[in-house]
Formats: C-alpha cells, sequence, structure tokens
C-alpha cells in the first residue's frame, strides 16, 4: 500500500471536505498554522498542502484573509431538504460561555482585527443587541477571551528549583501564544496589564518560582516581566510571518528565493562583510522555534548571575 507524502495527505483531506461542501467557495481554508496543530507536520508541509490546492484551481489567496476556496471546487447541488413541521420552534437561550466561544474561534481563526460584535452575532445567529445582554462591549469580550485562552491547560505545580520553574512556565505561555497567536495584541501593554484571574494567576505562578532566590520584589517582577516582554516579541513575530504567509500564498524559502538576488546585489559591495560570512555559513536558515530556546537559555543564565552575585 502507497503512503501518500504528508502534503499530499493533508491536501487530499481538505480536497474532501471541498467536494463534499464542507467548504464552501469563499470559505477560509485553515491556515498553515492551523493545518500543523490539527495533522502535527511541519510548516513548510501545511504550505505546499495548500499550495497543492492552489494549483489544482480549488484555492486562491486573498490578501488581508488568507487562501480561500474558489468556485471551481463547488459541490454537486443537493436537493432541497423537505419542510420542517409546521408551528414555532423556541431557540436555546444564550449563554455568555456561548459569546465568548465563538468570539474566540473567530479570533484564533482570522485574527483580533476581525473581531466585531456584529460577526459574533452573526456566527451565532442572533441580533447584535443580544450580545449585549452577555457583555458590556469589544473591551470586556476580549478580556473573557484572553481569561479563557490562559486558562485551557494548567501550569501545574510549582518545580522546586526556579530555572526548572522559569523554563517550565516560558514554554507554557509561548504554547498558549502559539493556540492563540492575538493574545500577543490584548497583552501587549505593561504598565496597563489584563486584569483577568487567569493571566493573574501566571505571574503569580512565576513569582512563586522565584520565591526561594534571594532576589528582591522587584528583581522578581522585573524577571517575570523580561521574559515574558522576550516571548511576547517572539510570539508576535510568529503571528506577523503567519500573516505574511497567508497575504503572499508563498512560504518563507519561496520569499526568501524570490528577494536573494536583491540581498546578494546589497552584498555585492562588499560592505557587511560580517553578514556575508555569517550568511555563507548557513545563518539565514533561522527557525523561531530554535531562536525561541537559545535566547530563553541566554535569558535564564542571566538570571543564574544575578541570583548568584546576590546570594555572594
Amino acid at each position: 500500500m502507497t503512503t501518500l507524502p504528508p502534503y499530499l495527505a493533508v491536501a487530499a483531506e481538505l480536497r474532501r471536505r471541498i467536494r463534499l461542501g464542507e467548504l464552501a467557495p469563499g470559505d477560509r481554508l485553515p491556515s498553515t498554522r492551523a493545518i500543523t496543530r490539527e495533522w502535527g507536520v511541519a510548516m513548510a508541509t501545511a504550505t505546499k498542502a495548500l499550495a497543492v490546492l492552489r494549483q489544482e484551481g480549488l484555492a486562491r489567496p486573498v490578501p488581508g484573509v488568507g487562501t480561500v476556496v474558489t468556485a471551481g471546487g463547488r459541490p454537486p447541488a443537493r436537493p432541497a431538504p423537505s419542510a420542517p413541521p409546521a408551528g414555532p420552534r423556541p431557540a436555546p437561550a444564550l449563554t455568555r460561555g456561548q459569546v465568548v466561544t465563538a468570539a474566540l474561534g473567530l479570533a484564533d481563526t482570522e485574527g483580533l482585527h476581525a473581531l466585531t460584535m456584529r460577526r459574533v452575532a452573526t456566527i451565532l445567529g442572533v441580533s447584535t443587541m443580544t450580545l449585549y445582554r452577555h457583555v458590556s462591549g469589544k473591551a470586556e469580550l476580549v478580556r473573557l477571551m484572553t481569561d479563557v485562552a490562559c486558562g485551557e491547560v494548567p501550569l501545574g505545580p510549582v518545580p522546586p528549583h526556579w530555572r526548572t520553574g522559569l523554563e517550565r512556565g516560558a514554554r507554557w505561555l509561548r504554547d498558549v501564544y502559539a493556540r492563540h497567536p492575538w493574545l500577543t495584541h490584548t497583552m501587549a501593554s505593561f504598565t496597563r496589564p489584563v486584569a483577568t484571574p487567569n493571566a493573574m494567576a501566571y505571574t503569580e505562578w512565576v513569582l512563586r518560582a522565584l520565591r526561594g532566590t534571594p532576589l528582591t520584589p522587584t528583581q522578581k517582577l522585573h524577571t517575570h516581566l523580561a521574559i515574558l516582554a522576550y516571548i511576547q516579541g517572539l510570539s508576535m513575530a510568529d503571528d506577523m510571518e503567519e500573516q505574511a504567509r497567508q497575504d503572499s500564498g508563498i512560504s518563507d524559502s519561496e520569499w526568501m528565493e524570490q528577494n536573494e538576488p536583491r540581498f546578494d546585489a546589497i552584498q555585492s559591495a562588499g560592505s557587511y562583510p560580517e553578514l556575508a560570512s555569517v550568511a555563507s555559513g548557513g545563518g539565514y536558515g533561522l527557525d523561531l522555534r530554535t531562536l525561541f530556546e537559545f535566547g530563553l537559555g541566554r535569558t535564564l543564565d542571566g538570571i543564574a548571575s544575578m541570583i548568584d552575585e546576590t546570594s555572594g
């Protein structure tokens, strides 16, 4: 039995969904990040899968939206469903949890810029004014979404050693941002932090990891915020690069191939010898996951040095 390459297997499943009408013309296909989560494949594999569908005419990139199903993917016409039984059916009562869940799904799929009260109401099949019975507005809705996102996966007990604790907390937050990229924007302010129980629980957890160190309260808080800022910056870069892939419809390697002549022309004068030496040694093969681990390790090394100096 022949096993399809991973990118063809993903493309085949998306093609099936299109043919069956599960994904209709105009619908947005899963992003490369969503594909990596659902199928457990690499980002490059996800990009190649979407490229296959574009080559087949089943999908096309739409700037600012992503890759969407084309009219060529329209399924065969289906017979109209039989009329429902006469008589009104009472609609189930809407809950705040349903509103937050719908908003989470919208933000995860299309980004925070797409989140409006009207869009959420449309998804739920209710009037916009109905939502205001459950939330006071978009600001409160985003705050509730943030709290749910930060509370999905428990951090567990605090490890006995501070470094193990900070490593675990950093990777936990990195995973939260990977599942919900819009969080990098809602949690971007340090002087005006989001006041939610689960976001504050993360800060409390990190401070507990530092409890046995000789750091002062200010140093502990700054340590927490320095790591938070580092994770925030890389996660925001992740989100921006994913958006660039969606807008352009090309992978990182394809983008580099297209722009390589421009980089070569700039360096041809010999004005950047150090940069040229790094590039010739494979320095352009950048992986943000590798960069994250490198930067986290060096940050923790600096904290370790500070703890040793303080205890001395």
